[in-house]
């Protein structure tokens, strides 16, 4: 992040304009970092990285910044591998041979580390393992800064629910907001509000899919790591999968459908995003992911202070579009409006809650088997404790789980069915109730995967 935060300073003040300027930022952190000449390659690579691109494994810096400015989207891998970190690592054995969860191993090989490409979830727990700097994840904000410094493109952040309480006690969605207005940003919108949209779709799916007992329903749409677990591995179990975009997914979407011509930047606690936007189905609804942690740093670089900023509050979403950011959230969502569609239903919605990668694949396996697991409604979050406890948060589980809590149970909307704020971008899309988000065939498709 040292890295990062002078590159994002120099690149905001026109302090980099060709390779040169690149180089001189090279051997300032060569400095700082109490490195050697031999370890300019590395260092030139965690450059490329914060920039968003590829790493090169040489000395020499060349079309970098040329290909930042005409860059609309960071290329895949979302994680990079660094050539000759694993060099550098002193530990006898490697640390992050079994650190994957998911059966897509690191090994130690040579100069650098191998992925099972086809078994990889891009959780990033390997990137948070390696304390050697041989994987990183790539950062997606400098190819950002020009967009926002571009009066005649609005740029939208997308902030995910998990966000609150992340940046200080004392610090404020609204003032969060503030500080994103500042860095060039049109306006904050809160993820949540997009997640009582699919609620109220996911309460109807259910409603249709689970009939009888036997019937199950799998869900959370809104963690890439489940979805992709369930997917790669359990492809029968995938039949009972909502088909329902992820909130994020579906905020870019429909702020592009109210705002043509706009951009759309997810704010997110996890690394997983940034390689669900980059799915053939679901490429172009989010333009740029930015964590947590990223943003920080750019607080930090730009001198940003957020609690001395004047706060700029805006109720936008229900406590259940809130909670969606800690297990069972979308648990207790669902059934909310599932109980006010159908109060007099026959067979009543039964949610089994897990979090982190054994308790969900044990579940899946359970399933597999036929094992009865005494619910109909599968809520499954990749990071123990959901997405507060995702790889790139900046305070602890327990703490962050109390804060979205409080920041859902302050909203003065109770439930995503009584959220105006849905029906006024319901109107706007077309449609004039909320029994018709399943029958108007253009919002539909805005919240179902292809």
């Amino acid at each position: 992040m040292i890295i990062f935060g002078e590159l994002v300073k120099r690149y905001w003040n026109g302090q980099l304009q060709n390779p040169a300027d690149l180089d001189s930022l090279a051997k300032d952190m060569m400095e700082k970092l109490g490195l050697l000449e031999e370890d300019l390659p590395f260092i030139k690579d965690h450059i490329r990285i914060a920039m968003g691109l590829d790493p090169k494994g040489d000395k020499n810096f060349s079309d970098e910044l040329d290909l930042i400015k005409k860059s609309k989207e960071i290329s895949e891998p979302v994680i990079a591998k660094i050539h000759g970190a694993c060099e550098l690592c002193g530990h006898e054995r490697c640390v992050c041979e079994d650190v994957c969860k998911y059966d897509a191993h690191i090994y130690k090989r040579n100069e650098e580390p191998v992925i099972v490409d086809n078994k990889c979830l891009s959780c990033g727990e390997c990137i948070s393992a390696c304390d050697s700097g041989a994987l990183a994840d790539k950062i997606e904000f400098v190819p950002l800064i020009d967009l926002l410094k571009d009066k005649a493109t609005p740029v939208y952040a997308s902030v995910a629910p998990a966000i609150v309480g992340q940046f200080g006690d004392d610090v404020s969605m609204g003032q969060l907001r503030t500080a994103l207005k500042l860095l060039g940003f049109r306006d904050m919108v809160e993820t949540a509000l997009f997640a009582d949209i699919l609620t109220i779709k996911e309460a109807f799916e259910f409603s249709r899919l689970v009939q009888k007992e036997g019937d199950f329903f799998l869900t959370s749409c809104c963690c890439p790591v489940w979805f992709n677990m369930t997917k790669k591995h359990y492809p029968r179990l995938f039949e009972h999968m909502s088909p329902s975009v992820s909130p994020m997914i579906a905020s870019g979407r429909i702020l592009k459908k109210l705002y043509p011509g706009a951009r759309v930047v997810f704010i997110s606690p996890c690394i997983a995003k940034k390689a669900e936007i980059k799915e053939p189905e679901l490429r172009g609804a989010i333009d740029f992911v930015i964590n947590f942690r990223e943003l920080k740093e750019i607080f930090t670089a730009l001198n940003i202070n957020l609690s001395e900023l004047p706060s700029d509050e805006k109720d936008q979403a229900s406590l259940g579009g809130r909670i969606y950011a800690r297990t069972g959230g979308v648990s207790f969502s669902v059934k909310t409006v599932v109980n006010r569609l159908e109060p007099q239903r026959l067979v009543m919605l039964k949610a089994r809650k897990v979090d982190g990668p054994q308790n969900c694949k044990a579940v899946l396996e359970d399933l597999s088997g036929g094992r009865d697991i005494n619910a109909n409604f599968i809520e499954g979050m990749g990071c123990i404790g959901g997405c507060v406890g995702g790889p790139r948060t900046i305070i602890d589980t327990e703490k962050a789980t109390r804060a979205v809590n409080e920041f859902g149970e302050d909203s003065l909307i109770m439930t995503p069915f009584d959220n105006l704020n849905v029906v006024k971008i319901l109107k706007q899309l077309g449609i004039n109730s909320i029994e018709e988000i399943v029958e108007n065939n253009g919002v539909f498709e805005i919240l179902t995967r292809a």
